[in-house]
């Protein structure tokens, strides 16, 4: 890769469905439409084809969405320590090509890239030995990885078989290991997901590896043949910085859902939501913001979409007993008060009309799971501890519910 001692002014967006126009930074932040870009090649639910530039004093939210955080934005700029202005333009001109989430790309003619090598799904599974994989691969895959989350975690190309030949197939992996402030963070969303999976929550495919350190999950903004998907947070769909991620509601992301999905994807959709809020309640998650909802569509003219699989669940309790929910619900933020008042939220708000019996069996299925993996959450201080009491609370209230 060039040297990134540069000052990028200008990118220019691509889509699945071609040109799309042009991001520039002189001041202030602008996109322009290319003149023979087509409906299809819309950028986003919320911007719309027109000849009009878009025009603000700070970076569109859809492209905030693609800039690395935590982990990944440090050891950017330890490598690049000496470049002259590491700013929102040139991070994104550096991981916005080839990996950006979603379906626009974001090229700089100053910015070359050279060819990967992908990574055999087996070797990311397997026990690591003597050398530091994570480490390894982050001095590989760095400059690829534009994903935001202050856990360490990276885009990796993956090899793979195809049917079980020889012949390989590259898909794309997101790899996460557990930081020092954190230890265990991969059996714990190993085990928060397999719950989301077991209670039928949409979820991509995902493992862990067999050492324990890394969780794997297959990205789903891409179809199986590679093809990138449009995907926008609800940071990005509520207009808001992506340092904003923990202002707002649930409710407003339900009204999100209705804003811009069709009537029926909006009541699948939301039915799903409501799964994804009570089980991040139940769990003890306190990290379910605003980046970790999005939709996720053909291109914004297709009419198609819908509410993303489930990503990101784990347990924040088991690390800081005092931790409240992300965003506020039915007023509270108090994970006790908001499960007695997550029947309401899901009856009134999400249109989910067997709320009750719906959270008993959330709490059954999660009990289950649980004590299919107690040895495994064992190895996490305080998992298990911090998830039974979460579950236990949610089977006390509305199991007791279902005979009135």
């Amino acid at each position: 890769m060039s040297s990134p001692r540069l000052k990028i002014g200008n990118l220019v967006a691509t889509t699945p469905q071609g040109l799309a126009g042009d991001l520039v930074h002189a001041g202030e932040y602008h996109f322009t439409y290319d003149a023979a870009a087509r409906d299809e090649a819309e950028i986003s639910l919320l911007m719309p084809l027109r000849a009009q530039q878009y025009t603000s004093p700070f970076l569109f939210p859809l492209f905030q969405m693609n800039l690395p955080e935590g982990y990944i934005l440090e050891q950017l700029r330890n490598k690049f320590a000496k470049a002259s202005r590491f700013d929102p333009m040139l991070m994104l001109a550096l991981t916005g090509q080839r990996s950006a989430i979603g379906r626009v790309s974001l090229h700089a003619p100053e910015i070359q890239t050279g060819e990967e090598e992908p990574v055999p799904l087996s070797t990311l599974l397997a026990k690591e030995g003597t050398e530091d994989l994570f480490h390894s691969l982050t001095q590989r895959y760095l400059e690829r990885t534009g994903i935001s989350g202050v856990q360490p975690k990276l885009l990796v190309p993956a090899a793979e078989p195809i049917f079980g030949k020889a012949a390989v197939a590259t898909s794309e992996l997101i790899v996460k290991a557990a930081g020092d402030e954190y230890p265990g963070l991969p059996v714990n969303e190993f085990i928060c997901m397999s719950i989301a999976k077991e209670v039928g929550i949409p979820v991509p495919e995902f493992f862990l590896s067999e050492d324990h350190k890394r969780f794997i999950m297959r990205r789903f903004d891409r179809t199986e043949g590679g093809r990138s998907l449009g995907f926008e947070d609800m940071a990005v769909l509520t207009n808001r910085a992506a340092d904003d991620k923990y202002e707002g509601s649930y409710t407003q992301i339900a009204k999100a859902i209705g804003l811009f999905c069709t009537a029926e994807n909006a009541n699948r959709s939301r039915a799903q939501y409501f799964d994804q809020v009570a089980l991040s309640c139940m769990l003890g998650n306190g990290d379910a913001h605003l980046k970790n909802f999005g939709l996720l569509y053909t291109h914004p003219s297709a009419g198609d979409a819908t509410l993303s699989p489930a990503y990101d669940i784990v347990c924040t309790t088991c690390y800081i007993p005092e931790d409240s929910m992300a965003l506020r619900m039915m007023g509270t933020q108090e994970f006790f008060r908001a499960r007695a008042d997550m029947a309401e939220f899901g009856e009134t708000v999400c249109g989910v009309p067997n709320a009750r019996q719906r959270l008993f069996e959330l709490a059954e299925v999660a009990n289950t799971v649980l004590d299919r993996y107690a040895g495994l959450a064992q190895e996490v201080p305080r998992l298990r501890e911090s998830l039974t009491h979460g579950i236990e609370q949610f089977a006390n209230t509305y199991g007791n519910d279902r005979d009135r």
